[in-house]
């Protein structure tokens, strides 16, 4: 069941039909992608119970901070590999490279789940870019311990414990993979009308760093897709409630005639 405190569902605009998965398949693997600073742990709790429920079994990927989104894109190709059609998604830029994947590899994906999308096309002037570029400039000026107490200090209490673990572990090559996040380019709006994969599109109301709008505008963009609304009151609670919104969203869009 999803456990959120509200919902959202955006009409798919069903202009083709050649790779859309039938409701009845049933993948058995999905690949799912960190965000920004982010680890395998962080996305494995948001996305293993609520797959775990419908005998899907989770591939977490823990980034490698000094070729972030290589190491994704070999991770995908690696589980497509196997032969079947598998579920990728993630969190903010995670759920991006998954997206861009699976716009390219139609036949290796049964769906897409995409957490907290933070831009569409070039990063720019974006909340979570400009978090990453700040954040990078000051891990090199004071280092890892002093920023990493700030950041705790200032974010939501199980935010600030899981950055504080993933930060860690991807020292000293953060400041580098914080970079690469913030230049990545994303999936322009063009871009977004031609994926005709299913996608499940999860969102909190009030996150400032992954607004809403840009949610909104991937769920009206991409032919195929379904948007569920949560608050981040409710991801720190328990990250699963970003697994169960986005397959929830992903339903709404397999389930219609």
């Amino acid at each position: 069941m999803l456990r959120g405190n509200h919902t959202t569902t955006v009409a798919s605009r069903r202009t083709r039909q050649d790779h859309l998965m039938p409701s009845t398949y049933r993948p058995r693997t999905a690949v799912v992608l960190p965000g920004t600073g982010s680890d395998a742990d962080f996305v494995a709790r948001a996305f293993t119970e609520p797959l775990a429920r419908r005998g899907v079994r989770t591939l977490a990927v823990d980034p490698d901070p000094r070729r972030v989104v290589g190491s994704y894109v070999d991770a995908l190709n690696t589980a497509a590999a196997a032969g079947e059609p598998i579920l990728v998604g993630g969190v903010s830029i995670g759920a991006a490279v998954a997206l861009q994947w699976a716009a390219t590899h139609h036949e290796h994906t049964a769906g897409v789940l995409a957490a907290l999308p933070a831009w569409t096309g070039t990063a720019e002037d974006a909340p979570a870019a400009a978090s990453a570029r700040f954040t990078a400039t000051r891990l090199r000026a004071d280092g890892l311990e002093r920023v990493t107490a700030e950041m705790v200090a200032s974010s939501p209490p199980w935010l600030g414990r899981a950055l504080a673990k993933s930060w860690r572990s991807q020292w000293p090559h953060l400041p580098a993979a914080l970079d690469e996040a913030s230049r990545y380019h994303g999936p322009a709006e063009d871009d977004l009308e031609r994926i005709d994969v299913p996608v499940g599109i999860a969102a909190a109301t009030d996150d400032a760093v992954h607004p809403i709008e840009v949610a909104r505008t991937w769920a009206a963009l991409l032919p195929h897709a379904g948007l569920v609304t949560v608050s981040l009151d409710d991801i720190g609670v328990d990250p699963a409630v970003l697994g169960y919104a986005s397959l929830r969203g992903l339903d709404s869009v397999l389930r219609r005639p």
